[in-house]
């Protein structure tokens, strides 16, 4: 079995830190640019780099574990119910970002349908869910009870059958949604007409 020398793992602490750097160095430019508005949609290159710099961040070991258990009809059902409660209020029902919410994070809400989440490990999408990711919208929904890490990997489970889900699927979720007072509603059908370049009244529009 090979084994990884000093000079190997020099150098790779030094790539890690190299594109740590060049990222935070962009990062620093567009604030000076930009400002820290979350409005502005992030460029190729910032999503590259932090792309790079998580993947490199996620360790070795995190990426290459596998569920404990095989995937069942009944995880992914968990799973889907999870999601559906928990995680469609960002990414929506079809994991694909489209929602008021995931649209206005910086980073914006990924489609988790395409192939920058699906080629993802089980084991970097499980690391994802139970630490989050800093300096994005992400939180980390995993504690210090090893025991309850199985909801996480029904959420992997499920996240890999979001490219394929069925109208019955969507449907259920919606059931699943969590309810939003009247308020909340009419808030949202605010926002959502606002990105789609609709006028909103000052009397419908509420903080």
């Amino acid at each position: 079995m090979a084994t990884s020398t000093p000079g190997g793992v020099r150098r790779w602490t030094l790539a890690v830190f190299a594109t740590i750097g060049f990222a935070a160095t962009l990062a620093g430019i567009g604030l000076v640019w930009s400002g820290v508005s979350a409005r502005p949609e992030p460029t190729r290159v910032e999503t590259r780099l932090a792309r790079s710099a998580r993947h490199l961040l996620i360790p070795a070991a995190a990426r290459a574990r596998s569920a404990p258990t095989a995937t069942d009809p009944d995880s992914i059902a968990r799973g889907r119910a999870h999601f559906a409660d928990h995680c469609a209020t960002c990414h929506g029902n079809d994991g694909k970002g489209r929602t008021s919410y995931g649209q206005r994070m910086y980073p914006r809400a990924p489609d988790m349908t395409a192939a920058a989440t699906q080629k993802l490990s089980d084991g970097a999408l499980f690391w994802i869910i139970e630490n989050g990711v800093r300096l994005t919208g992400m939180p980390g929904f995993g504690d210090d009870d090893p025991s309850n890490d199985a909801e996480s990997w029904d959420l992997v489970a499920f996240i890999r059958e979001l490219p394929s889900l069925t109208p019955e699927d969507l449907k259920e979720m919606e059931r699943l949604n969590p309810t939003l007072s009247r308020a909340a509603v009419e808030h949202e059908r605010e926002i959502d007409a606002f990105l789609a370049g609709e006028s909103v009244s000052d009397e419908g529009h509420h903080h």
